[in-house]
């Protein structure tokens, strides 16, 4: 008999059980308490209706049995158990089911809608010999492409359907220690030079902690979010925060929110409470668009509620923000409830949060400052607005350092580096490049910025990483999708992001060419975009250079930042395309 979807109730906003902000030894613990109230996870459909409440006294029920046939079928204290992200119960039972194991769950992504099933094996395949697990989880509709990684890794390949089938035997369960890591989680670009991050769950429980403090987290607020849960936005501070904080939430799958961006808000309209709900930048630009000027913005929604419209994972646009203001001001959303912050999974989540109520500050900074690099001197000045990040988050120390590794003076901009309690215990099994970036207990973060009165601003980043559209994308992946088509090798492509005139950032890519043809040019141009948009989903800027013209380090690499600097300078001049 089918469940009738009007008798659906949610779980509660509010709840008897006293709130306690993340001050657990364990994730388990978290779980524990949060268990002993009436809130929980709420699934929704792609309309944003209602399809499953689940309170988390279900959720520890079904983690504890899946942590019963984890150990059953073999898996110890320590082991990686990689598990497919999809947003639904499934998931949510088996991350807390290794954990209650003692294993480390390792969620990794979904297949986007471009580049195809080769594409999706060959991503899962990298990310499976870096983790080296011992199962690998996913749902049964992607049971071929799932299984096609996991048999060329040697690994175990399980629907969660057919586990979850399984009788669940009660077993001792081990016991978990704080200092002990809790998941593994890769930052979310590399395709082909992986990071897995280590996290513990002393680090995850204090930025939890940290984050709500931050947010000032109330008793009429819940949570509404479509970030994938693959992405430490949508993993951290969407599930394991609202779980550890005690916090009923509203999901959508993203893939939903990528048809239907306007369910969003419809879910956020119908939340009972005060609503938290975060975004890239992209996720609000694509809700300004989808709203005519003639629309009735206020017939439909009602974002009075929404507190916070928090923002982070891409360099934050004010013009897109202030469109969306523009777009739904009548329909009771305020300016102020914006929330800007930093953050990365090398420090569990929260670096920086805008204090509540402060909304979006920008601060003009001319463009030769954020180079580093003087222009011309008939050059006209030209600024960009750079958004205020907020301050740090309790336990938090940011500094901006030089290129000599020494702190410097408000107004300075400088690489960010930042010390606390959450930041990772390493990059699993890749010690040359924990050893880089963690440095006597402070992570240097690859990005750029300054601090001003205890604000943090952040101007862009240090280390190469692309970043379109709240998703991080490795310049590595897209010269090596380049070095595929014949013809080319290594250190013939450099590939960055530029901005746009318009302010959006989109990746470059430079290709040193050897063919003096116009339409063998021609042809060239678009076999490397067809390449590098079947590997990212992204389309580029391709400029053929002639040979020789990329810059290299004194060890004999090829230097992207260099290859930047010359190419924006005007000094790489690009073949002309033909008219």
């Amino acid at each position: 008999m089918g469940i009738c979807m009007s008798a659906l109730v949610s779980t509660p906003t509010q709840d008897s059980l006293q709130r306690r902000f993340s001050d657990f030894a364990t994730l388990g613990e978290a779980l524990d308490y949060a268990a002993l109230g009436q809130r929980g996870l709420n699934f929704h459909d792609m309309r944003g209706q209602l399809a499953q409440p689940y309170p988390y006294s279900e959720l520890r029920e079904d983690a504890l049995k899946m942590a019963y046939r984890l150990i059953s079928h073999g898996i110890s204290k320590d082991d990686r158990v990689a598990l497919v992200a999809e947003t639904g119960t499934d998931f949510a039972a088996l991350f807390f089911g290794c954990v209650y194991a003692g294993a480390w769950p390792v969620p990794l992504p979904l297949p986007t809608s471009f580049g195809g099933k080769e594409s999706y094996v060959d991503q899962l395949s990298v990310q499976l010999k870096s983790c080296d697990p011992k199962i690998l989880f996913f749902p049964a509709e992607l049971a071929d492409m799932a299984n096609d990684a996991a048999r060329a890794c040697n690994v175990e390949g399980l629907d969660w359907e057919s586990f979850s089938a399984r009788t669940a035997a009660k077993v001792e369960l081990p016991s978990a220690d704080t200092d002990e890591v809790c998941y593994l989680q890769y930052s979310s670009g590399s395709t082909r030079f992986p990071h897995g991050v280590a996290v513990t769950h002393k680090a995850l429980l204090n930025n939890l902690s940290a984050h709500s403090h931050g947010m000032e987290v109330t008793e009429n607020d819940r949570c509404v979010s479509w970030l994938p849960w693959y992405h430490d936005m949508g993993l951290v501070g969407c599930f394991l925060s609202p779980v550890a904080n005690q916090v009923s939430t509203d999901y959508m799958k993203t893939e939903d929110f990528a048809r239907r961006p306007l369910a969003w808000l419809d879910v956020i309209s119908a939340a009972d409470g005060t609503v938290i709900s975060y975004s890239p930048t992209f996720g609000y630009d694509i809700c300004a668009r989808r709203i005519s000027s003639q629309s009735h913005v206020n017939d439909r929604f009602d974002l009075s509620k929404w507190r916070l419209a928090g923002n982070g994972a891409d360099m934050i646009r004010p013009d897109v923000m202030q469109a969306f203001v523009d777009a739904f001001g009548d329909a009771g959303f305020k300016a102020l409830a914006f929330l800007p912050s930093y953050g990365l999974a090398e420090t569990t989540l929260a670096v920086s949060i805008m204090p509540p109520g402060e909304g979006i500050q920008v601060e003009l900074v001319e463009e030769t400052e954020l180079t580093g690099h003087p222009g011309a001197p008939d050059r006209p000045i030209r600024y960009r607005a750079i958004v205020n990040c907020g301050r740090a988050v309790k336990d938090m120390t940011i500094e901006i350092r030089d290129e000599n590794n020494a702190a410097v003076a408000d107004k300075i901009i400088g690489k960010v580096w930042c010390t606390g309690p959450s930041l990772m215990k390493e990059y699993f099994r890749d010690k040359e490049s924990t050893d880089a970036c963690l440095v006597d207990g402070w992570l240097d973060t690859g990005d750029m910025g300054y601090l001003s009165n205890g604000y943090i601003y952040i101007v862009g980043r240090a280390k190469d990483m692309i970043i379109i559209n709240g998703k991080n994308h490795w310049p590595q992946d897209i010269e090596w999708a380049v070095e595929q088509l014949p013809g080319f090798k290594a250190g013939d492509i450099a590939a960055f992001s530029v901005t746009t005139p318009g302010g959006e950032e989109t990746p470059a890519v430079l290709v040193q060419c050897r063919t003096t043809d116009e339409a063998e040019r021609a042809k060239l141009r678009e076999q490397i975009r067809d390449k590098v948009r079947s590997v990212t989903g992204m389309n580029c800027v391709v400029e053929l250079v002639p040979p020789r013209t990329l810059p290299r380090t004194s060890s004999g690499k090829m230097s992207r930042a260099k290859a930047r600097n010359l190419y924006l300078s005007g000094e790489i001049q690009p073949y002309a395309i033909a008219a």
